[in-house]
């Protein structure tokens, strides 16, 4: 997954059922998140997200979402999910990221230019940015300052860029920032865990569209 591409990657996260996910892929998504977190709102289990990643084609991206795991329940998902990304949102230390054998992608909560200076310590396939709040590791539906996302660019690694991005702004972000991947999941929701459809596709259309756009001088 992770290379060279004409259009920006999109990821919607936060999927728990069936009809979402395939109207997702129909809208054009490069990936699909499954949030295996007890705590998220839009959680779902092994159990059932099983089943939905066996339905989706085979050319989408199924990522697991995981916020510091036991590392039997990681290895669990991925046989049974098939996996193909690893997406971290707790304090896991690098040697946990990259020991299950799978593309990783660690997330990091963006405060200030300090926040970039822990990016460098991952050697993970990808970085994703999201907007620091004390309260959620992710999921929030706030935005952070894309210039640091922008400086983050500069460290080699391929972004993904979350936080609050929805249908009307995620054009600017990805002319802004350039980013490997954009990754949404309130922003397209109808409420939580259940995504709004027409949401859905009005992103990933704005979304695939804006890299085709001349960046101005």
């Amino acid at each position: 997954m992770l290379s060279a591409h004409m259009s920006v990657i999109v990821k919607i996260c936060g999927i728990t059922n069936l009809p979402d996910a395939l109207q997702a892929t129909e809208a054009g998504a490069d990936a699909l998140g499954f949030v295996f977190y007890a705590s998220s709102p839009r959680k779902t289990t092994i159990e059932a997200a099983a089943p939905i990643a066996k339905a989706i084609p085979a050319h989408v991206v199924k990522v697991g979402v995981f916020v510091d795991a036991e590392d039997e329940f990681v290895y669990r998902a991925i046989a049974e999910c098939h996996l193909n990304l690893l997406q971290f949102h707790g304090e896991e230390t690098p040697e946990y990221c990259r020991q299950f054998g799978l593309m990783s992608m660690k997330a990091f909560r963006m405060r200030d230019t300090e926040s970039l200076a822990r990016l460098r310590a991952y050697p993970t396939e990808a970085w994703l940015l999201d907007a620091y709040s004390p309260e959620k590791p992710g999921g929030t539906g706030m935005r952070f300052n894309w210039d640091l996302a922008i400086e983050a660019q500069k460290l080699g690694r391929p972004i993904f860029l979350a936080g609050g991005l929805t249908p009307e702004n995620v054009g600017d972000a990805v002319q802004r920032v350039h980013p490997y991947g954009v990754d949404v999941s309130s922003g397209t929701e109808a409420e939580p865990g259940k995504k709004d459809h027409a949401k859905v596709k009005a992103f990933i259309s704005a979304a695939k569209a804006a890299i085709l756009k001349p960046t101005l001088p």
